[in-house]
């Protein structure tokens, strides 16, 4: 019992001064004035940058035609045999951009 309480006491001190040495770390870098925001890996996309967008009313939007079903993990390009029937969960601009999400064609 007495190991225990001397352990609790021992990381009860541990841990306040951790927590003191991060508020003086927190004060000084408050006080010079510079702050840090993070900013977004590698940068925003744009308009131009989305490869792919959600479907509207159950239909792909205009320059967005490759429709994708995520479960299955299939996309499928206007002219497929299937393409009318799917149903989307993504658009994609092109079977490429599919790809490079882990997506493949239909095999027929």
């Amino acid at each position: 019992m007495r190991k225990l309480l001397r352990r609790g006491l021992f990381l009860g001190v541990l841990a306040g001064a951790a927590y003191a040495a991060w508020r003086a770390y927190e004060s000084r870098r408050q006080a010079s004035g510079l702050d840090w925001q993070a900013q977004p890996f590698p940068y925003p996309p744009t308009a131009s940058d989305k490869r792919w967008t959600d479907p509207v009313d159950g239909e792909c939007p205009d320059g967005f035609p490759v429709k994708a079903k995520l479960r299955s993990g299939i996309y499928h390009e206007p002219g497929n045999g299937s393409y009318d029937r799917t149903s989307p969960d993504r658009c994609y601009r092109d079977g490429a951009a599919a790809e490079a999400d882990g997506l493949r064609a239909p095999k027929r």
